[in-house]
């Protein structure tokens, strides 16, 4: 009996009818699976974020290389960034900023030391200066290339591993390493369309170098003058120099986290460029206090009070005492200023762990031309100092600073503080007197400000970080800051421990409180014990 045939094009619509119907219920079943998928959108963001976090931990661990830069060993390193640009930091100088490129990473080349051999041979071959740029040109592609190189996989590596610790599976961690490297070389080509060779031309000074453009000069001047250039340039390298040097050779003195700082400054003498290394100093330093002991103006007027304002902007509480050239008139717009606290006749404040008391200064001349015709002498403001410190430690209170602007009035407190700090001399002095108190002179912060155009070589800048333990509140050592002249072509630090704080030595006998006023001589003496000279036979 023949079989009916049928047709394929039927057997074939028969097929997909029974596979819908058997595979129907199976869809219907994995629908609430499919709505509990995550957004295609967060998924991203959450890679994107994983990518970022990974690429900077990567940058952070791996991502800087040690270059030479002409007589400079730097480190480079590349850090993410919303504005791009270069910053180099000269520490303890300060910073230079350059608008060199725009992209979402920044270079930072940290200029760690200066080569004293290298330094030199430019200095005793002005001659090379010429190809200095070329080889510092050099040096930076070359550094710049290494960089490129070690960050990338630092940024790949980074996003990778981070990438394979929150997914767990080696597809996408491949994929967040692969979205690190577009994103790394996306940054690249941005920053490389953006280049801006020129802008080393006009960087942003930061620090104590705020005053390099004075050091030297404009790109049109540095056209004009080469010969001039090289030569300022080639004694700012042999300066620099020496700095690093310095700081490099420091004793091995590291004043513990909760030491309190002290900047002591004075005689200021109108100088506006005090106000910006103040400001430097105070931030590299981690300042708690400053302490001003006095000649902050020229002839004590109600026209240069305006040049106090940038006080207030310090970042750091101020204690002042009048010198011969600050008036009464000074001393009230000081009095109004917030951050301010202004000694006179042995009043006491308590600033940042520490009790100050002072006292002004009883004289006032302004010019050379008026002699000192108050009615009362150091001597006797020193022994109004003195009573005001015993009664401060009958009270319980006891000073750890006393403050005054002539060293003969200081003199006076002779055993009845642990220190007490002066200036008016226009150079620096340390001693420890008869009965124990040690007498701090600081020099002229200002330079001597206009006397210093007088001279053949202007006077330095002078400022003192003094170290102060907080429990005891006794001195634990100072660092003596030193700039050059008017022109800040020259920085020297030295450090110095009290000799009872070295290994080895006994303690040093505590202040003890006389029993009648002290009568000093009057006449400042130096630490060699020869009377010291006050500049230029007059009045600072």
């Amino acid at each position: 009996m023949a079989r009916a045939r049928v047709p394929a094009a039927l057997l074939d619509r028969l097929r997909r009818s029974t596979h819908r119907s058997t595979h129907r219920p199976a869809r219907r079943r994995t629908t609430p699976e499919l709505a509990a998928r995550p957004n295609p959108w967060a998924r991203a963001l959450g890679l994107t974020a994983v990518v970022l976090a990974g690429a900077w931990l990567g940058l952070l661990v791996v991502g800087n290389v040690r270059v030479s830069v002409g007589p400079m060993d730097t480190t480079m390193t590349l850090r993410p960034s919303v504005t791009g640009g270069t910053k180099i930091n000269v520490s303890p100088l300060g910073a230079l900023t350059l608008d060199s490129h725009i992209a979402p990473v920044r270079l930072d080349v940290n200029v760690d030391q200066l080569d004293p051999v290298r330094a030199e041979a430019l200095v005793d071959h002005p001659e090379r200066l010429s190809g200095l740029q070329d080889e510092v040109a050099r040096d930076v592609e070359h550094g710049t290339l290494d960089l490129a190189l070690r960050s990338c996989v630092a940024v790949v590596s980074g996003a990778t591993a981070l990438g394979l610790a929150v997914y767990r599976r080696p597809r996408r961690a491949l994929a967040a390493g692969g979205l690190a490297l577009a994103l790394l070389t996306a940054s690249g080509a941005t920053a490389y369309a953006t280049w801006n060779p020129n802008s080393v031309l006009e960087p942003r000074f930061s620090g104590l170098l705020s005053s390099a453009p004075s050091l030297v000069g404009n790109a049109r001047s540095i056209v004009t003058e080469f010969d001039v250039y090289q030569q300022e340039l080639a004694r700012l390298v042999t300066n620099v120099t020496k700095l690093y040097d310095v700081t490099s050779t420091l004793p091995a003195y590291q004043p513990d986290p909760t030491t309190v700082r002290v900047l002591h400054v004075s005689d200021i003498h109108l100088n506006p460029a005090s106000w910006k290394i103040i400001d430097s100093l105070v931030e590299q330093y981690k300042v708690n206090v400053i302490v001003d002991s006095g000649d902050t103006m020229d002839h004590g007027s109600a026209a240069e009070n305006g040049f106090l304002d940038p006080v207030a902007t310090l970042g750091a509480p101020y204690v002042w005492v009048r010198g011969n050239h600050d008036s009464l008139v000074t001393q009230r717009y000081l009095e109004g200023m917030k951050n301010v606290h202004v000694l006179d006749d042995g009043r006491a404040v308590t600033v940042a762990g520490l009790r100050f008391a002072g006292i002004g200064d009883p004289q006032f001349t302004p010019d050379r031309s008026t002699e000192p015709g108050a009615a009362e002498t150091q001597e006797a403001a020193g022994a109004r100092l003195a009573r005001a410190l015993r009664a401060q430690r009958s009270a319980g209170t006891p000073v750890d600073v006393a403050v005054a602007h002539e060293p003969s009035a200081a003199r006076g407190t002779d055993g009845e503080v642990p220190l007490v700090l002066a200036g008016h001399l226009h150079h620096e002095e340390m001693e420890v007197m008869k009965k124990g108190t040690r007498l701090r002179v600081e020099g002229s912060t200002g330079g001597s400000g206009l006397r210093a155009v007088e001279g053949k070589y202007p006077d330095p800048i002078e400022a003192s970080i003094l170290y102060f333990d907080r429990d005891t509140r006794r001195l634990q050592a100072w660092d003596e800051i030193k700039l050059g002249g008017l022109g800040l072509t020259t920085a020297e630090v030295s450090r110095h421990l009290p000799k009872e704080n070295q290994p080895g030595a006994a303690p040093s006998p505590s202040p003890t409180p006389s029993p009648s006023p002290s009568t000093p001589s009057g006449t400042p003496v130096s630490p060699s014990g020869t009377p010291a000279r006050t500049p230029s036979g007059t009045a600072p």
